[in-house]
C-alpha cells in the first residue's frame, strides 16, 4: 500500500527526517514510536505532502513524492493531525460533509451511515456544533470526517493524546474495527508505545529522524532492551 525509501524532510533549511524507510501493507495497522522531536509527525506530513521532502514515496506503486496535498488525497490518503482539528464553528454533520468534499461518486450516503455504526453518538449530535464537543468526542468526529474520505490508508498523528484511558480505549477499538471491516490500511503515530504495539501489526521506532529499531509488534514488545532504550516502559 504505502513505501516510503530513504525519505529526507523538513521545514525550511532545517532537516528533520534523515532517511527514513518504512513500508505499510493493505489491511494492516503499522504504528510509528518514538519521543517527542523523533520524526513522527514530520513522517505523516511528508507523506501527505506538506513538507519539504525528497526520496521515493509509493502509494500502490504510484510515485507521490512530487505531488500536492490535494492530489495525495484524491489517491486515498486521509491524514488526521494530532489534536483532530475539527472545524470548531461547523456542526458535526457540517465536519462529516467536509470530509467528503473531494469525492466526485454519489455514495456518501451510505458512508454517512457507515460512520455511525463505528461513532453511534455522531446521529445524536448532529447538529451539534462541533466546538462544543468533548476532547474524545472531538478526537472521534476527526477520524470519521477521514473515514468519509473513504481512504485507502489512514494516517493518525497521536490519537491518545490527552485523552482519558476509557476514551483511548475506545477510540483504539475503533480504529481496530475499521481496518478489519473496511480492508484498511492504518498508519498511526503514538507516544503511548503499550497501546500502539497491542493494535499494531508492525511498528518503527524514530530516534533523532531515522529508524532506529522495527519488527513486528509482538517481538518488539517481549524484547526488553528494545522497551527500556526507546519504548519508555
Amino acid at each position: 500500500m504505502l513505501e516510503l525509501t530513504e525519505v529526507v524532510a523538513g521545514y525550511g533549511g532545517n532537516t528533520v527526517l534523515h532517511g527514513v524507510s518504512l513500508t505499510v501493507p493493505e489491511r494492516t495497522i503499522v504504528c510509528v514510536l518514538g519521543a517527542n522531536g523523533a520524526g513522527k509527525t514530520t513522517t505523516l506530513r511528508a507523506i501527505s505532502g506538506v513538507v519539504r521532502r525528497s526520496g521515493a514515496i509509493r502509494l500502490d506503486g504510484r510515485s507521490i513524492g512530487q505531488a500536492s496535498a490535494e492530489q495525495i488525497a484524491r489517491w486515498g490518503v486521509a491524514h488526521v493531525p494530532q489534536g483532530g482539528s475539527v472545524y470548531q464553528k461547523l456542526t458535526v454533520e457540517e465536519n462529516l460533509r467536509m470530509g467528503a468534499h473531494l469525492r466526485r461518486d454519489g455514495d456518501v450516503r451510505a458512508d454517512r451511515h457507515r460512520v455511525s455504526d463505528y461513532f453511534p453518538w455522531l446521529s445524536r449530535r448532529c447538529d451539534q456544533l462541533a466546538g462544543t464537543l468533548s476532547g474524545g468526542q472531538q478526537r472521534m468526529l476527526a477520524i470519521a470526517r477521514g473515514l468519509m474520505m473513504r481512504p485507502r490508508l489512514l494516517m493518525l498523528d497521536e490519537p491518545s493524546l490527552g485523552l482519558a484511558p476509557l476514551v483511548v480505549k475506545e477510540v483504539f477499538e475503533a480504529v481496530r474495527t475499521i481496518s478489519a471491516d473496511l480492508g484498511m490500511a492504518v498508519l498511526v503515530v503514538e507516544q503511548n508505545a503499550r497501546l500502539a504495539l497491542r493494535s499494531a501489526v508492525h511498528g518503527y521506532v524514530l530516534e533523532a529522524g531515522a529508524v532506529a529499531v522495527s519488527g513486528r509488534s509482538e517481538v518488539l514488545r517481549a524484547d526488553d532492551s528494545v522497551r527500556r532504550s526507546y519504548l519508555g516502559y
